[in-house]
């Protein structure tokens, strides 16, 4: 008696190389889902109330079969933003735009390292400085990109009800002042010679590969048991 067995052998000649590749990317991308759930889990426990914005940095770019590569990585926009990087490796922080904005036209004779949010700051729901506030800032002191939108004597006196921010050049601690319309002062920011430096915090390529080592070897044993039944069940 004679079977034939060339559908079988066909099978497992489609299993040794397609299949297995298409089995080794369902595990790859199963992973790199993995490695970006597991940050964004990281990210609410090591930071203060992160902005959806922070929460959503990661994105994952899928493998396919001919590559074998899944990648995890900051999205486009996110990934021009140094913040990140600084909380993963840890040292100096560069300035911000907000710092490199006002050290480029602020008439200010010292140097403007950091600006630090202060006692009388406008804080939003994640407790960082109000954009809000902080554009009124660079609006006041004549420093936004768009000279366009920086105060003016005109504007000033259509609002003369509106507090106004300045940096004193004596008798007052470095720093950005909101002046109320009743004449009362407090300081919103400080401004610092020194860069700030960051301890790290992050650890995503360290947990990362410890996911990785921990789970690839049954995503992979998953998916090649699915392949196995697509093929033979």
């Amino acid at each position: 008696m004679s079977i034939d067995t060339s559908p079988f052998t066909l099978a497992l000649k489609q299993l040794a190389d397609r299949d297995v590749r298409i089995a080794g990317t369902w595990a790859l991308n199963d992973m790199a889902a993995d490695i970006r759930h597991d940050v964004t889990d990281r990210m609410k426990v090591v930071f203060d109330r992160p902005t959806r914005w922070t929460l959503n940095a990661f994105e994952v770019v899928r493998a396919k079969p001919m590559t074998l590569e899944a990648e995890v990585r900051q999205r486009g926009g996110s990934a021009s933003r140094h913040y990140l990087r600084v909380e993963e490796e840890g040292g100096p922080r560069p300035q911000t735009g907000f710092e490199m904005l006002l050290s480029r036209s602020l008439a200010y004779e010292g140097v403007i390292q950091s600006i630090i949010p202060g006692d009388n700051a406008r804080l939003d729901a994640y407790g960082n400085w109000s954009q809000g506030e902080k554009n009124r800032v660079l609006s006041d002191l004549r420093a936004q990109r768009d000279a366009t939108a920086n105060s003016t004597a005109a504007s000033r006196r259509r609002h003369r009800r509106r507090a106004r921010y300045f940096v004193p050049r004596r008798g007052l601690s470095a720093g950005i002042y909101k002046r109320e319309a009743n004449g009362n002062i407090g300081i919103v920011a400080v401004i610092s010679t020194k860069v700030p430096v960051y301890q790290q915090r992050l650890g995503f390529y360290e947990n990362a590969g410890q996911l990785f080592a921990a789970r690839m070897s049954d995503h992979l044993t998953r998916t090649l048991g699915r392949m196995m039944q697509k093929r033979f069940g």
